[in-house]
């Protein structure tokens, strides 16, 4: 029968803190990194520079929009918790879906995932670029794309602590600035800002510009898939624990904790937004969300404030996206389906091949994004623009049998419980599967749907041509069992490589 990894409290003297786990990982995140991994994760770039279009397109009812969307990622983090705070994993989401859902699942979900963030690093290296390159012309837009993947694949060379460290910091920044937009919007909104442009009208502008639904009930579905995609990146937490001293706590705490994350970080500034200005007001499209908000107040040099902010937003972002790659690759790379190199630690516990051959995947979409922007690197992001939908959708099917599983190996280890379990599941799988066939019916939707479903197609049937031909070849060798041979039915975390049984698998 399989085990799950032992918690802290079962580990022998000398294994917390910065040591080197069996697997080779090294525990050496701290709780004050993954706290603010937990918080900045669910801020990026895209909640900054993507929330003008949403607002132009719902109008005040994106606010519905937002919370529609975090009530759905809060309940995948609550399945996702339930299986991570049981089995702390550096593949998280894969190794589980490995587990309960077959070994095609784990493999297809987690090349899917790393193949997300390949791409990403791309467009977060671009769009530092950009500012970067506003604030010094001197050094072209590609050399600082260049500087700025150099340097943070460094970062992530050095060790997990110098990752957790520079993320500590990106995720600060990025949590101080919203945090005090907020405030200082908020007593602005009601007038008690000293020397604030702004007329502090309260909530009057919710409804003053054709009601609070101006484009209709339709539009909250319209802004649902306008940011959807902004909420990708709560489930690093998850992944990172895997290398911390005590992964229950930090995943039961992060997962109790992202209820107010998203009610302050999205709900809370959007609300400012809207609240300070008129949703059809010109500077909202034109300067963005955030800057036109600054400026009603009076804040001055509000675009360059927000450029800054921005700017750490997109660093914190390739950091994480640059570890979360690789973290899924090593885990790949232990459960053998991907090469072995993936699944070594240098003697810092960093898996070094796995950094470096996301990175150089990340170099090249880079290059893609200079030469062919219309074509090739289009095509990239199309094809993975619905990938986290894929992956949450995964997330809900995979904790319905791993509540079993816990529950029949290790039930003293389900410490976080899915609420109002299997109801509230199959609730948020119907959910995620009508935003999918309702980007059927939108333009730009429509192309990313069908595309991520033909890369989805393609990995799949790889896994299973695979899993296949590894059944195959283990039938010729007495007391082989299918897929052993390359060691795909183990996953680790710091606490050791856990063995799952086939009989195990469904």
């Amino acid at each position: 029968m399989a085990s799950l990894p032992p918690s802290t409290e079962d580990r022998t003297p000398g294994e917390a803190g910065d040591t080197q786990s069996s697997d080779g990982l090294q525990a050496g995140l701290k709780n004050r990194h993954l706290s603010m991994i937990a918080i900045g994760g669910v801020i990026g770039a895209g909640l900054f520079v993507g929330s003008s279009s949403g607002i132009a397109a719902a109008g005040p009812a994106i606010l519905l929009s937002y919370a529609l969307v975090g009530a759905m990622v809060v309940l995948v983090m609550r399945m996702l918790g339930e299986m991570a705070a049981a089995q702390p994993s550096s593949g998280s989401f894969s190794a589980y879906a490995d587990r309960a859902l077959g070994r095609w699942a784990g493999f297809s979900i987690g090349w899917l995932y790393w193949f997300f963030w390949v791409v990403v690093l791309a467009v977060e290296a671009t769009a530092g670029a950009q500012i970067l390159e506003g604030w010094v012309p001197a050094v072209p837009q590609w050399a600082w794309a260049l500087i700025v993947m150099v340097v943070l694949t460094a970062t992530n060379l050095g060790s997990v602590a110098s990752y957790g460290e520079f993320e500590f910091w990106f995720a600060g920044i990025k949590v101080v600035a919203i945090a005090a937009f907020v405030v200082i919007g908020l007593l602005a909104v009601f007038g008690l800002l000293p020397g604030s442009d702004n007329p502090g009208a309260g909530f009057a502008h919710l409804t003053d510009s054709g009601g609070f639904l101006p484009k209709g009930p339709g539009a909250i579905l319209t802004g649902v898939l306008m940011v959807v995609f902004s909420f990708m990146g709560s489930e690093i937490v998850t992944l990172a624990a895997g290398e911390s001293s005590d992964p229950q706590r930090a995943v039961a705490k992060a997962t109790n904790s992202v209820i107010w994350r998203i009610a302050v970080f999205y709900l809370g500034s959007i609300l400012v937004v809207l609240t300070l200005l008129p949703w059809n007001d010109p500077s909202i499209t034109k300067d963005g969300s955030y800057v036109a908000a600054l400026n009603s107040i009076g804040i001055p040099h509000a675009g360059q404030v927000m450029n800054v902010i921005v700017l750490t937003a997109v660093l914190s972002c390739l950091n994480s996206g640059l570890y979360t790659a690789s973290r899924m690759a090593f885990s790949l790379g232990r459960r053998g389906d991907a090469p072995k190199a993936f699944a070594r630690t240098n003697s810092r516990g960093v898996p070094q091949a796995a950094i470096l051959s996301s990175v150089l995947f990340g170099f090249v979409a880079v290059f893609f994004n200079y030469q062919w922007p219309d074509t090739v690197f289009a095509f990239l992001l199309n094809s993975s623009g619905a990938v986290a939908l894929f992956v949450w959708l995964v997330i809900c099917f995979t904790q319905l049998r791993m509540r079993g599983i816990i529950l029949r190996e290790a039930p003293e280890k389900l410490v976080v419980r899915m609420w109002l379990f299997p109801y509230l599941t199959w609730a948020t799988i119907a959910m995620i599967s009508f935003i999918l066939v309702y980007m059927l019916t939108d333009d730009a939707g429509r192309e990313q749907v069908l595309l991520s479903l033909l890369v989805a197609a393609i990995v799949v049937g790889i896994s299973l041509v695979r899993e296949s031909r590894q059944k195959k070849a283990a039938a010729g060798v007495p007391g082989q069992v299918p897929g052993q041979a390359s060691g795909a039915l183990q996953d680790a975390g710091p606490t050791g490589p856990v063995e799952v049984e086939a009989t195990d698998r469904t």
